[in-house]
């Protein structure tokens, strides 16, 4: 592609892990990037996005961008890449030789499981993203459970609707009640709030927000209920008790559309606002207008996010939340309705991208929140199988934003564990690599994106030139299937082949016609939208009473034995409750300004975060153990210990800590990230991370120990 012409608008698509997948509007000025901002005519995007991917051109001009392929040449962990004592500049050729020399040896010693690449979302571009699998299925390396962040969410509300679907996100701003549920939208997907704010001034509708701290999506609710982490669902199964109880459930349409009405409010009959209270910690007359709000307004739309399935009750948590609406028949109105994802309406032909047909199913598929424990070589994670020694690390640093970081830190100091890692700067990860390679970021590739928040399918040209050495994703998938003898049609194919052969053999037409078009609004009709047709299990219905062994959501399989689930929406006790010798609860929240552990490398974004990692404690807590504001604080668990800066904040209930932000691991007093804290323990029934379920001690700090 020829360098940009200076002083004209490009147009493309958000790649990080948002809901929101915004178009954007870009500023193209000798041949760099200066304002972002969002695509007004996408309406969907509305011209708003993120005030972090308003600032680009900090990251994308980072000085610190990595630009040449390096070799290691002093010891693990050092993340000063020009210094030339711990990293070697070296070619391109001399760098996919030397990965695909390691990967031979590796395959040729243990077998060709033993290879294990390894990824996520840093980019969620289908291209540049999945096209690792295609690598992954031609050499029969070790497959990937993702588990990471979606499945206890997923499995939650397919779990009741039967399909990832909804319906429109843009009917919010058609609805008389927004119930915003454990997402903190301001800071993870701004625009579900253009469209509750559009409800509010045009309709007078009210917000309503569910969370377990006063954020500053709280502080713009109506209604703001903060409950303690983990007791969504008591709260959910009060609220149905009191439309049942009051009269504001909708029988005529239980009895069509949904499996087991009556034996559902006969399991609720004991889960009473003062059974909720006592779980919850929220007081019972909030909890009985908030069931008076919702059973009185058949305009309901309940927006429900991730967080609050990060628990070990989140696949539960997630039912019982998506359920209220199937008691009230909210599905039947425009504005009413249950949503969390559209990723079942695309349908996109990855085949080409994957390489489905080369897929081995007798290959084993590592849990990605285990890495800790896969690279410790414990057998249960393995299968009994190999050790994991060479891999390819892409779109993520799991050094920093993996649970259970002892285990990882341990796993990755191994010295038989070859790593090469594509990336755009040094992240923790990157540092402990043999093989560091430079990455392109979005603008400087083609790729396609499908938004999960919403309902389009979106185009992201090239718009400027990497800087130095870049490549691309799938210039490295090409690069080592040539030299690993890896045979696919894929891999011949240029970025914007592959996504003309998809669109093609999806129906959606050509690549030339989504480059004129910007993108694809692929919403179903209104019927369809709110299931009146029928739900998407067997039987049409919204199920009550799932059958958890048989949920039909992505990344699904047997990885038990799990704790039996509750067969109607209740509170799970699987929750790590507090005990004497961890008295409070811990919830790793996301921070504004960054998205996991990308932005975190931008001097704005750290400032706009106070500048380092802190934790929020309530202040009679904290007078309680005789902790200051803003002093240095130890936090620890079985898992580890991490310290860190109190931060005096009564938007937390008792017994209750937050910690905002995947800071890096060095802005800790001791080095060692959040994470520490968090479990890598799987979440029923298909897996994921309880981020938001620690119990911890906290205590004033002693001296640092380095």
């Amino acid at each position: 592609m020829n360098r940009p012409l200076p002083n004209r608008l490009g147009h493309t698509a958000c790649p990080h892990d948002c809901p929101s997948t915004c178009a954007l509007e870009v500023e193209l000025i000798d041949g760099g990037i200066g304002r972002v901002r969002g695509a007004a005519d996408l309406d969907y995007t509305a011209g708003v996005i993120c005030a972090k991917v308003a600032r680009y051109a900090e990251r994308i001009h980072n000085p610190n961008r990595l630009l040449y392929p390096l070799r290691r040449k002093g010891e693990k962990g050092n993340s000063d890449w020009r210094d030339t004592n711990a990293w070697e500049r070296i070619g391109w050729d001399d760098a996919l030789d030397a990965v695909a020399r390691a990967f031979l040896e590796a395959e040729e010693r243990f077998g060709s499981q033993t290879v294990w690449p390894y990824f996520y979302a840093g980019t969620m571009g289908l291209v540049q993203r999945d096209g690792i699998h295609r690598l992954r299925h031609a050499k029969r390396y070790s497959r990937q459970f993702d588990t990471i962040c979606t499945n206890p969410a997923h499995a939650g509300y397919a779990a009741g609707t039967g399909k990832l679907a909804g319906p429109d996100p843009r009917e919010m701003a058609k609805s008389d009640l927004v119930v915003i549920w454990g997402t903190n939208a301001v800071a993870t997907q701004v625009n579900v709030m253009t469209h509750a704010i559009r409800a509010r001034k045009e309709r007078g509708a009210r917000i309503a927000v569910v969370d377990v701290y006063r954020n500053e999506t709280m502080k713009q609710a109506d209604i703001a209920l903060c409950l303690r982490p983990g007791t969504d669902a008591a709260l959910a199964c009060a609220v149905m008790h009191i439309l049942f109880r009051d009269g504001h459930a909708d029988r005529d349409y239980l009895a069509r559309y949904t499996d087991f009405p009556d034996e559902l409010e006969a399991h609720l009959a004991s889960r009473t606002p003062e059974w909720a209270a006592a779980i919850t910690g929220l007081g019972i007359e909030e909890i009985e207008a908030f069931a008076r709000a919702v059973g009185t307004t058949k305009r309901t739309f309940f927006r429900l996010g991730y967080g609050f399935t990060r628990s070990r009750s989140g696949a539960v948590s997630m039912h019982a939340a998506s359920s209220i609406a199937a008691v009230t028949g909210a599905w039947q109105y425009e504005g009413g309705g249950a949503f969390h994802t559209n990723g079942a309406i695309f349908n996109l032909d990855k085949r080409m991208i994957e390489a489905h047909e080369l897929c081995d199913p007798a290959t084993r598929r590592l849990d990605q929140s285990r890495i800790g424990a896969v690279l410790c070589g414990e057998p249960e994670v393995l299968f009994d199988g190999p050790p994991v020694t060479a891999m390819l690390i892409q779109n993520t640093n799991p050094m920093s934003v993996a649970p259970d970081q002892e285990k990882v830190r341990a796993g990755f100091a191994r010295d038989d564990l070859f790593v090469c890692v594509h990336e755009q700067v040094m992240t923790e990860t990157a540092a402990m690599a043999d093989i560091v390679l430079p990455a392109t970021m979005f603008m400087e590739h083609d790729d396609i994106y499908r938004g999960g928040g919403h309902q389009h399918i979106l185009f992201g040209p090239k718009l400027v030139e990497p800087p130095g050495e870049c490549r691309t994703n799938h210039q490295v998938f090409a690069g080592l299937a040539e030299r690993l003898g890896a045979d696919h049609p894929g891999f011949g194919m240029s970025e914007r082949e592959h996504i003309d052969w998809m669109l093609r053999q999806s129906g959606r037409g050509t690549l030339a016609e989504l480059e004129a078009a910007k993108w694809i609004d692929c919403q179903p009709d209104f019927r369809t939208s709110h299931y009146l047709d029928g739900f998407g299990h067997a039987d049409g219905r919204f199920h009550f009473k799932p059958d958890w062994t048989s949920v039909d959501a992505p990344n699904n399989g047997p990885m038990g034995p799990w704790p039996t689930l509750p067969s109607f929406p209740d509170h799970f006790t699987a929750i790590e409750e507090v005990d004497a010798a961890h008295p409070f609860r811990l919830a790793t929240s996301p921070a504004r300004s960054f998205l996991n552990s990308s932005f975190n490398e931008t001097p704005s974004s750290r400032a706009k975060e106070g500048g380092r990692p802190e934790v929020m404690i309530h202040p009679l807590d904290a007078a309680e153990r005789g902790i200051a504001d803003g002093s240095e604080v130890r936090l620890g668990n079985e898992r580890g210990r991490v310290r860190l800066h109190a931060r005096y904040f009564d938007g937390v209930c008792r017994g209750v800590l937050i910690s905002e932000g995947v800071w890096a691991n060095a802005t800790f007093v001791d080095g060692r990230g959040i994470n520490t804290l968090t479990g890598a323990d799987p979440i029923a029934p298909y897996g994921g991370a309880a981020f938001h379920d620690n119990r911890v001690w906290i205590e004033v700090a002693g001296p640092a120990t380095g």
